[in-house]
């Protein structure tokens, strides 16, 4: 017999499709709910435990962990769905739940959960974010063939596919290539992205078993999903923490992009003044490198004033007034 919590759940909010959740598929779905209400928690908590400026990975962890709670909450509780017209007919039913509160969570995670593993990387911020922005095509693109009826929805699928395997060669090919840790992240980076991508490769299955061909019901869905969302979610996220728990955040490379405070390793905020200038100051600016010339002509008495966070050398020929901080 169900407990008393899955059939309130039902019962006050009853399914809205010829084929739908069970009881069974409720309680399951409550039991995922937990796994990631107890998960975010330790998140959280871990979260806190770590020294300011070096929470970025942890934070992301409990951005996914949060939203993913609220989704298995919403899908447990019976809500988020809408019936569509199947396109293959199961059991003499004729329309089928969809979920489309699960799309909501995965294009807020399936993002993040890429942003994870890229922030590791060298990849420039124009390849990071192309490669999240193939993730919300993926996503967009599932949910949009979901709630079509007819064939076309394959066309979605294919798009959507497409989409993924621009992801899969950011992943496995292009990223390794370069790391911003100096290679201290290779071998983690490179544990994560087969593990991603072999997830990311089971997600279209399920999709076309499910929510394309109709042939798995609603409660084996909750079942298939759940067990993706939460090898995808707990499992990784804990996982590639813990591969990082002991890097200093300075081999990265990232500043924290307030004055205050300088690079995530200690580095301390530089101050030079001076009399005019004529030549140029070179070091990171704002923690993404490079060199920054700064040309002013002799003599000319003028204010010049450069602001950046990192650490560099600096070069300064002074001839009138001028102040950089570096």
């Amino acid at each position: 017999m169900p407990n008393t919590f899955t059939r309130g759940s039902l019962g006050q909010n009853p399914p809205n499709a010829d084929r739908h959740i069970s009881s069974g598929g409720s309680d399951w779905a409550w039991a995922v709910f937990a796994i990631m209400l107890i998960c975010d928690l330790v998140a959280l908590f871990w979260t806190f435990r770590r020294a300011r400026g070096t929470r970025l990975f942890h934070h992301i962890a409990v951005i996914v962990l949060t939203t993913a709670t609220i989704a298995w909450f919403s899908m447990a509780s019976d809500l988020g769905a809408t019936p569509i017209a199947a396109e293959f007919h199961r059991s003499n039913t004729n329309t089928r739940q969809i979920w489309y509160v699960r799309y909501i969570q995965y294009f807020i995670t399936f993002p993040l959960l890429l942003l994870e593993l890229l922030l590791a990387t060298g990849l420039s911020f124009s390849d990071v974010f192309t490669t999240l922005f193939m993730a919300w095509v993926v996503v967009v693109t599932a949910l949009v063939g979901a709630l079509v009826r007819s064939t076309y929805k394959w066309g979605y699928f294919a798009l959507g596919l497409g989409a993924l395997c621009y992801i899969w060669y950011v992943l496995l090919g292009h990223a390794p290539a370069s790391f911003a840790a100096g290679g201290v992240m290779r071998k983690g980076y490179r544990g994560g992205a087969f593990y991603l991508s072999f997830l990311l490769l089971i997600y279209p299955i399920a999709w076309g078993v499910c929510e394309g061909s109709n042939t798995v019901s609603p409660t084996g869905e909750f079942i298939f999903y759940g067990i993706l969302d939460l090898l995808a979610g707990p499992v990784f996220l804990f996982g590639f923490l813990s591969q990082i728990r002991g890097i200093d955040y300075g081999t990265f490379g990232f500043t924290s992009m307030k004055y205050s405070e300088g690079m995530y390793n200690g580095h301390g905020v530089g101050t030079g003044t001076g009399t005019g200038m004529a030549g140029r100051t070179t070091g990171p600016v704002n923690g993404f490198g490079g060199a920054n010339n700064v040309n002013s002509a002799p003599g000319t008495g003028g204010n010049v004033n450069t602001v950046g966070n990192g650490t560099g050398s600096t070069g300064l020929n002074h001839t009138g007034n001028t102040s950089t901080v570096v």
